[in-house]
């Protein structure tokens, strides 16, 4: 005769639906880490959260009296290339558009490719600083040698006069780093 099994517990039973809870949770968790990054920069364009600046379709048609100086910054990480600002500052009225070029060399043996992140500061002029037209917005191929030149179109909204947190602001700067593009694998090392 056969030794009969004995009844699973009802212990048993709640270990393997703990374990199972807390295997979907860190699934869960790990899938809202990496979706965290893509929902936090679409939240930063859209809101200028962080002096994340936005992207528009065109400048709004208020231009009121009151100037402002912009400044422009570029930085390169990672990449083989020379990346400068052809203007060190720009006065214009708010509300009215802008244009700055900016200038990159590849100065490496292969082509490349690179995406330009951006910020405002002082952060709290984010949310009024906008562009209609930057290369930031697109990776952008550089071949070795080659030098292009990009133009940003931008405007800072009349509402930065009126905001407690702006007002007194006399200028901003626009500031551009290049990265190695995410989904482009590195050149290796010669």
């Amino acid at each position: 005769m056969s030794p009969a099994e004995p009844p699973r517990s009802p212990r048993r039973k709640g270990h393997g639906l703990i374990a199972g809870i807390c295997g979907v949770a860190v699934v869960g968790m790990v899938g809202m880490a990496y979706a965290a990054v893509p929902f936090y920069r679409a939240f930063c364009q859209a809101t200028g959260f962080d002096g994340t600046a936005r992207r528009v379709e065109r400048a709004p048609k208020l231009v009121i009296d009151r100037k402002i100086t912009v400044r422009f910054d570029a930085n390169v990480r990672g990449l083989p290339w020379k990346f400068t600002a052809d203007q060190a500052a720009q006065t214009i009225k708010l509300g009215a558009a802008g244009m700055a070029f900016f200038t990159v060399k590849n100065t490496g043996d292969k082509p490349l490719t690179g995406r330009a992140a951006y910020n405002v500061l002082p952060e709290s002029a984010g949310p009024y600083f906008l562009k209609t037209q930057c290369f930031c917005f697109s990776d952008q191929t550089i071949q070795p040698g080659q030098t292009e030149r990009f133009p940003v179109i931008y405007y800072v909204e009349p509402k930065f006069a009126t905001d407690v947190n702006t007002r007194t602001f006399q200028e901003v700067t626009l500031s551009y780093t290049f990265f190695p593009a995410p989904d482009v694998k590195p050149a290796k090392a010669g």
